[in-house]
């Protein structure tokens, strides 16, 4: 298999779709594949016919176990040790600040740089028999893309330093407990649950989605206040477009509105 057979691309009805395409090593993630994502990512954003992205594993084994170890015993100095975690971060940033909505489609492991793909997503839809950790500190290093900056801000410090620093594994019920999983499913289930959503999101006009989007995640770093005034910059932006005034109309009219992206 070929590094561009690693991750799967395509886009139908609105939605993308990003499949890690590694099942034979659970979907590990290499630097050539983060550089892919990454590209992938910018292409995401630039198409306006693009509504969602849904990233998913191959296999049922995986949605990723995170970075690939072997690649790992090359990082001969620092200076090697460093640039690896500059590439990770190459390719999170682009997802992390994704304007479109993505939803993350979990069966199985989803650990280290899996579960710091799974952070990048906005909604979390994950099977039964999942399993989430961040195992790094048991191998003598701590995520170096997200997990130790991120996790807490999704499910609150304690519980991220309880998953953190004893490097453990949790079941898809105690990330659901937790607030990291928002829908628990059977696997048979998984896509349908997943294309339920991406329907009802894709449906929504873009401009509002996308600037609620916005505010959310820059909300969770600074203070209320300074959310309130993004909150009211978004909501002023939205009230001016065609699609505000299309959503107003229909709700008079009791029709469904015919969003057009503008």
């Amino acid at each position: 298999m070929s590094n561009a057979d690693n991750i799967l691309f395509k886009v139908e009805n609105g939605v993308a779709f990003l499949t890690l395409n590694r099942p034979a090593k659970m979907n590990a993630i290499t630097a050539a594949m983060g550089g892919q994502i990454a590209a992938y990512a910018k292409q995401i954003d630039t198409d306006d016919n693009i509504k969602v992205l849904v990233i998913d594993g191959a296999g049922e084994r995986a949605f990723s176990a995170g970075s690939d170890v072997n690649a790992l015993d090359d990082l001969g100095t620092v200076w090697d040790s460093r640039n690896r975690a500059d590439y990770d971060r190459d390719y999170i940033a682009p997802l992390l600040g994704l304007r479109k909505p993505a939803i993350a489609a979990i069966d199985g492991y989803c650990l280290g740089g899996g579960l710091e793909v799974a952070i990048c997503c906005d909604i979390r839809v994950a099977t039964y028999r999942s399993s989430f950790g961040a195992p790094e500190v048991q191998r003598g290093w701590h995520a170096g893309s997200g997990n130790t900056s991120i996790l807490p801000r999704l499910i609150g410090y304690g519980n991220a330093a309880y998953w953190i620093l004893t490097g453990d594994i949790y079941p898809a019920k105690e990330a659901h407990r937790v607030g990291f999983v928002q829908v628990l499913t059977e696997p048979d289930d998984l896509m349908q649950k997943v294309m339920r959503i991406t329907t009802r999101l894709a449906n929504n006009p873009p401009i509002a989605v996308q600037s609620a989007k916005n505010v959310i995640r820059q909300s969770q770093g600074t203070s209320v206040a300074q959310g309130l005034s993004w909150e009211n910059d978004g909501y002023t932006l939205c009230m001016m477009t065609e699609d505000a005034r299309e959503g107003m109309a229909a709700f008079g009219e009791k029709r469904t509105p015919k969003f057009v992206g503008k």
